[in-house]
């Protein structure tokens, strides 16, 4: 599974507070909470990410609270994939478990840069800066987890190979 897009890179210690502040933990509406993903970090970023588009962090994105507000906000938000460092261990299961890759590359985080562009294959784990011409590595997505991720998510998963029911509506 191949991914391209431009770089919004961000620090150490990103919290889930700043990645969707807790004013909008009454909101479960993915759309309402994309508009505000990031706002206290990056005012402007809600209004220019782009569908496509993937985070670059240094260590520990996402710790704070369990919520999983914050990764299904960053991929409504339309983020494809996050690289970082390292993950809080909570946030980087909800991702998974929404269907949000994350992969870990200390040297990725350290030489890439603020919209460059580049593409990541989920299966080899090889993230190429297509703007600097470098190659850089981060530990391969394993299948099932692809599938996962391919599928929208664990419940969506689930939901397809009928082991979970169908939603109902009321």
């Amino acid at each position: 599974m191949k991914l391209k897009g431009r770089i919004w890179k961000f620090g150490s210690d990103v919290d889930t507070d700043a990645i969707i502040s807790a004013r909008y933990l009454n909101q479960s509406d993915p759309k309402v909470l994309a508009k505000h993903v990031m706002e206290d970090e990056r005012p402007e970023f809600p209004q220019k990410v782009r569908k496509g588009d993937m985070l670059l962090a240094e260590k520990n994105f996402g710790c704070g609270s369990s919520r999983e507000h914050a990764p299904l906000a960053l991929k409504a938000a339309g983020i494809s994939c996050i690289v970082a460092k390292s993950f809080a261990r909570i946030f980087y299961r909800n991702g998974l478990n929404l269907g949000l890759p994350l992969l870990e590359s200390s040297e990725a985080s350290e030489m890439i840069r603020e919209g460059d562009q580049i593409r990541v294959n989920l299966t080899t784990g090889e993230i190429f800066n297509l703007t600097q011409k470098k190659k850089f590595f981060a530990k391969p997505i394993p299948t099932f987890m692809q599938e996962l991720i391919k599928d929208g998510g664990l419940i969506r998963h689930l939901r397809k190979s009928s082991r979970l029911p169908e939603k109902k509506r009321f």
